[in-house]
C-alpha cells in the first residue's frame, strides 16, 4: 500500500493541500517539470539504444561479424535461430489474454539484438580477471564457474530484461502479467540470434567455400541448441517483470526475484554444459554431439516445464475470474498504434 503523511489520512477533503503533502499538476511549472523530466526520460533511452547500435555496428565493422552477410553465414545463423523462434512463437501463442502485436514484438526483438552488445563487452572485461582467480586457486574451472554465475548469467539476463523494460513494458499494449514472458521470450530470441550469429561467423573466419558450411554447420547446429534456453530463462525474468509492474508496492524485489532465478538457471546451464555431456560421452556408447543434444533437452525441458507452468497458472486464474463472461473462441488481436 502507498504511504500517506498524517496530514492526508486525517484530511477530510476540504482543504487545498496542492504543494503543501499532494501534488498534481496546476501551474505553467509543474507543466514545465513534466515535460522536462519525460525528454529526460527519452533521452536516457535514446542514449542507451545508440551506444548499442554502436557497439554493434562496431561489431559489424571490426569484430568478423560482416561475415554474416555472407549468403551461407546468414542461412546458417537463420537456421540456428528456428528452435528459439519456435518456442518463443509457442509462449506469444499461449497468451491467454491478447496476442500482443507484431510491431512491438519486432521492437523488442530488435532490442534485444542490440543489448546482447553490452553483455559481451561486460564478459569480456570480467572474463580474465576470473581466469586469474581460477589459476589463483589452482582450479581454472572454478573461476569458469564463478563468472558464470556472478557475471555472465546476471549481465545477460540483465540485458534482455532492459529490452522488454525500455521498450515493450512502457506500452499501454503491455496489459497483462503474461505479457511479460511473451517480450521476454521475444527478447531471448533477439539475444539468441546474434549470439549465435557471432559464434558463427567466428567458426568460419578464414574459410572459404564448402569448409564454410562444414564449419559453420557445426556451430550453427550447437547454437540452435543453445538458442531455446535463452528464451526459456528471459521468459521467465518477464513473467516476473509483468509481475512487477501490475504490483508497483514491490516492483523493485520482484524484478529482482526473477533476475535471480533466471540467472541461477542460465548459470547452472553454463556450468553443466561444459562437463555433463562429456561425462556422458565417455561413459556411454553415445557420441560427443548426441551427448550435447541428450544433456540440452533434458535441461530445457525441466525448465520450460517450469515456465509453462506459470502459462498455465495465469491460464486457469485468468478463466477462472472470467466464469460467465462471454468468452471469444479466438484471443482479441490488439490493434497497432497511428
Amino acid at each position: 500500500m502507498t504511504k500517506r503523511d498524517p496530514i492526508q489520512r486525517a484530511h477530510d477533503g476540504t482543504l487545498d493541500l496542492y504543494d503543501v503533502v499532494e501534488w498534481n499538476p496546476r501551474s505553467w511549472l509543474d507543466h514545465l517539470a513534466i515535460g522536462i523530466h519525460r525528454r529526460l526520460a527519452v533521452l536516457a533511452r535514446s542514449i542507451v539504444i545508440l551506444l548499442a547500435v554502436a557497439i554493434l555496428a562496431a561489431q559489424l565493422l571490426l569484430g568478423g561479424l560482416g561475415t554474416v552477410t555472407d549468403p551461407v553465414v546468414g542461412a546458417l545463423t537463420v537456421l540456428s535461430a528456428v528452435p528459439a523462434l519456435v518456442l518463443a512463437a509457442y509462449v506469444w501463442r499461449a497468451d491467454v489474454t491478447t496476442q500482443e502485436p507484431i510491431s512491438l514484438l519486432v521492437r523488442t526483438f530488435l532490442l534485444g539484438v542490440l543489448f546482447a552488445g553490452f553483455a559481451g563487452i561486460v564478459n569480456s572485461i570480467f572474463d580474465p580477471v576470473f581466469l586469474a582467480v581460477g589459476t589463483l586457486v589452482g582450479d581454472p574451472f572454478f573461476g569458469l564457474v564463478a563468472m558464470f554465475y556472478l557475471v555472465v548469467g546476471p549481465v545477460e539476463e540483465g540485458v534482455k530484461l532492459l529490452a522488454v523494460r525500455l521498450g515493450a513494458f512502457r506500452d499501454d499494449r503491455f496489459d497483462a502479467v503474461v505479457d511479460g514472458a511473451v517480450y521476454g521470450a521475444v527478447a531471448g530470441l533477439g539475444f539468441a540470434t546474434i549470439e549465435n550469429a557471432i559464434y558463427i561467423t567466428g567458426a568460419t573466419v578464414g574459410e572459404g567455400g564448402v569448409a564454410v558450411l562444414a564449419t559453420g554447420g557445426s556451430a550453427a547446429t550447437v547454437r540452435a541448441l543453445a538458442g531455446p534456453g535463452h528464451v526459456i530463462y528471459s521468459a521467465i525474468a518477464g513473467y516476473y517483470l509483468g509481475l512487477a509492474k501490475f504490483n508497483p508496492d514491490d516492483a523493485g524485489p520482484i524484478v529482482i526475484k526473477g533476475l535471480v532465478v533466471a540467472s541461477l538457471i542460465h548459470a547452472t546451464y553454463n556450468a553443466l554444459v561444459s562437463v555433463v555431456p562429456f561425462a556422458l560421452a565417455r561413459n556411454f556408447p553415445i557420441g560427443p554431439l548426441a551427448a550435447i543434444v541428450i544433456f540440452v533437452l533434458a535441461f530445457d525441458g525441466l525448465f520450460g516445464y517450469y515456465l509453462l507452468g506459470k502459462l498455465r497458472a495465469y491460464r486457469l486464474a485468468y478463466q477462472a475470474t472470467r466464469a460467465g463472461e462471454p468468452s471469444d473462441p479466438v484471443p482479441e488481436m490488439t490493434e497497432f498504434d497511428p
